[in-house]
């Protein structure tokens, strides 16, 4: 079969190295893809956000399955066009990826089918918005109500900050903009994956990932500076909890709709004293939790995929590997702020359980150089996540670039667990 895969990033990266694997596999495609991406497919020159284009492509190579990586395609109906043309695609409709496009849509969604979630308010105005921070304080959580390349959420620990960030969502936008003000929750975050065809939701994995731009958690929110798989504080119980009561309502309540979810549902969770609470959906693999799940996964990819986008995913059993994985996001100084483009960067051989998949990179003639925010992932598989963060970051040491910057800690909370 060959596939089409569309995106740019590490994300994309890890499934390409993972699709390349089956056996059921003819040529794999990517559009536009990247250097590292160019290892495992034949990168050919289609905008994604150009449909026809993609469609004519894809009916003109016969090709077998599109897979979407990002989100932007999605919520854009990519999906949507591609089945009108009768080409198996993996990823929602628009309809459906509106769980990640619009978060007062989902926030609504949760209160009408019970779905645990925080208190929360929904704000055209900014003036209205601003009333509501300073009468109710901080900390409160501000958040784009659109797609913002995980960056459109401010955790505010002040008022001002909160005003700020209202502020900040309203200054120079035109009409139609929206802000979701909600209560800050209290606990630890974790990412619950689940392979969805319209009626079931089957666990894919867990991660956790790490938001924020520097170490012991400061920072500006950025779209993750490093994961790691499995999150141990998601146990079976715990897992299926948040099955039973967040992510099965949903996609029973989206099938009630006339809007069934087919893809990836990434559920973001916080795990409070009360119980699991969602803080958000994204519609696709997460960026960089895929980087982590990938690696430890030893069922071939191809047909799963192929399984949930053809609506049945009943027959789909799925193998892991007992170890960890880690991996570390090593970003352009600068981000997720203002960042230079065009440094050069220089790849370390690589060792037996190692990886470096690529974000934002670009080859200008035989140099590999950064173009993103977000430009290497550095990942490892090990016996603890101790084992894996030692690994991956002896690979950081390696690898030959002047102009980036990184967590040290990624995978400190895992740690700490074995440690006890």
């Amino acid at each position: 079969m060959d596939v089409l895969l569309i995106g740019a990033g590490g994300r994309e990266h890890a499934l390409a190295w993972k699709l390349a694997q089956s056996p059921d596999l003819g040529r794999l495609y990517a559009a536009p893809g990247n250097p590292g991406i160019a290892e495992h497919a034949e990168l050919v020159g289609l905008d994604p956000a150009d449909q026809q284009a993609v469609a004519r492509f894809c009916k003109d190579r016969a090709i077998g399955l599109v897979v979407v990586g990002p989100e932007v395609p999605l919520v854009a109906g990519l999906a949507d066009r591609l089945e009108a043309e009768g080409v198996p695609v993996f990823g929602p409709s628009a309809a459906a990826a509106r769980l990640e496009g619009s978060k007062a849509f989902t926030k609504d969604l949760c209160r009408a089918n019970g779905i645990p979630t925080a208190r929360y308010h929904r704000f055209t105005d900014a003036a209205s918005a601003r009333a509501l921070i300073e009468r109710e304080g901080a900390p409160i959580v501000v958040k784009a109500d659109g797609l913002a390349a995980g960056k459109g959420v401010t955790v505010a620990q002040t008022a001002q900050e909160a005003l700020q960030a209202v502020d900040a969502c309203f200054e120079g936008a035109g009409e139609g903009v929206e802000i979701v003000v909600e209560a800050c929750l209290e606990g630890e975050e974790a990412s619950v994956f689940c392979l969805c065809d319209g009626e079931r939701a089957l666990l894919f994995g867990t991660a956790q990932d790490h938001k924020r731009a520097f170490d012991r958690d400061r920072g500006p929110n950025t779209g993750g500076m490093g994961a790691y798989s499995p999150a141990h504080i998601l146990d079976a119980r715990m897992t299926e909890r948040v099955m039973r009561e967040i992510v099965r309502p949903t996609v029973d309540a989206m099938r009630a709709a006339g809007t069934p979810f087919k893809g990836i549902l990434y559920a973001g969770v916080m795990l409070t004293e009360t119980g699991p609470q969602l803080i958000e959906y994204n519609v696709r693999f997460g960026d960089p939790e895929c980087q982590v799940l990938m690696p430890r996964l030893k069922s071939d990819l191809l047909p799963m995929l192929l399984a949930a986008a053809k609506g049945d995913v009943s027959a789909v059993a799925l193998e892991w590997t007992d170890d960890a994985a880690l991996t570390v996001v090593m970003a352009a100084n600068g981000y997720p702020g203002a960042y230079a483009t065009g440094t050069s960067i220089a790849l370390p051989q690589v060792e037996p359980g190692a990886m470096i998949f690529q974000a934002g990179t670009r080859r200008e003639g035989e140099a590999l150089t950064a173009h993103g925010g977000r430009v290497l992932n550095v990942t490892a598989t090990g016996r603890t996540v101790k084992d894996a963060a030692q690994r991956a970051y002896r690979l950081v040491e390696k690898v030959d670039w002047a102009d980036g910057f990184w967590r040290s800690d990624i995978g400190h909370r895992a740690i700490m667990r074995e440690q006890d």
